[in-house]
């Protein structure tokens, strides 16, 4: 589990000009920028991009990358015009995505590994083999603390990549309430707890969320009030103490408001669109959610047309 490119460190990224690029990029001014009325919410990608992970910054730029190449499109939220940043390569794939404030991209790239790029040009600066290529699912990753988490749906655990540094990867066992099934998704979407301390994690299959102590893996099953399950769950973002929760299949969004602890979740709302076609994750910029269709129920060609929308909160 160690990188297969060289490793920049944060001083080093950030350092004279790299600086500068990386403040646009990053937008330290637009953080509180909230879109208006003008802003489309329905942007095109490439035919065959097959998305489904999406991550926002700071300024207003969705990144979403490729199953087909592993490949990551930048679009302008202002204007819905974008284009490719990072062409892939044969063999990648890029799901699940999160951007650091330093301008780092971090990408699930399903096969074991995980890549790291920068925002501003697309370079891809380091790849992590985490796993062994077949009978692993790296799939989302989220920032917390010093390191980006991992999941891995075919596998009990996850792995924390040093941010902007060196040092190792470190795998972390999922035990506890954890259930892993053979054979379907199990850990999928990731995001921190309100309190920074641990990790909420979605199980796809039976669809339960679950709260991973950092320290020991020790997975907790959240329990979900007003709700039987979150079948299908994806994506998840969360604000504050509400967790979204991105049910693809279902079409829908299920909106939690979560205890002090992360023990409880409580069905508050459901947020469904008809221009939803099986969305997969989520990211917001100011009052918007921003989702990818992955439009898994739809033939997966070269020449099916794909697409990311925006629903007010």
């Amino acid at each position: 589990m160690t990188p297969t490119h060289p490793h920049p460190t944060r001083r080093a990224l950030l350092g004279g000009a790299a600086l500068a690029a990386l403040a646009v990029t990053a937008g330290a001014g637009a953080a509180n920028a909230s879109p208006n009325a003008a802003w489309p919410t329905e942007f095109p990608l490439p035919d065959g991009w097959l998305p489904e992970g999406i991550t926002i910054g700071r300024r207003p730029y969705a990144y979403m990358g490729s199953r087909a190449n592993g490949a990551i499109y930048r679009t302008d939220l202002r204007t819905g015009e974008g284009g490719v940043l990072y062409a892939g390569a044969t063999g990648q794939v890029a799901v699940g995505l999160k951007l650091d404030r330093d301008g780092l991209l971090y990408v699930a790239g399903s096969t074991g590994v995980a890549r790291v790029h920068d925002s501003r040009t697309g370079e891809l600066l380091t790849t992590y083999q985490l796993t062994e290529a077949t009978g692993h699912f790296i799939n989302d990753v989220t920032l917390l603390g010093d390191r980006a988490w991992f999941t891995d749906s075919r596998a009990a655990a996850l792995y924390g990549v040093p941010r902007g540094r060196d040092g190792e990867v470190r795998a972390l066992t999922l035990t506890g309430d954890w259930v892993q099934t053979p054979d379907v998704n199990n850990a999928n979407g990731i995001v921190g707890t309100p309190d920074g301390r641990g990790l909420i994690v979605v199980s796809s299959t039976p669809g339960k969320l679950y709260n991973v102590s950092l320290k020991t893996g020790y997975a907790t099953e959240i329990a979900l009030s007003g709700a039987a399950d979150v079948a299908g769950g994806d994506g998840l973002w969360r604000t504050g103490r509400t967790l979204y929760v991105v049910q693809n299949r279902l079409n829908l969004i299920s909106v939690f408001d979560l205890d002090a602890k992360a023990t409880t979740a409580t069905l508050r709302d459901t947020i469904t669109d008809p221009r939803f076609d099986v969305p997969t994750t989520a990211a917001q910029f100011g009052n918007r959610l921003y989702l990818v269709n992955a439009r898994f129920t739809s033939p997966q060609t070269p020449e099916t047309t794909f697409n990311a929308v925006a629903v007010s909160l």
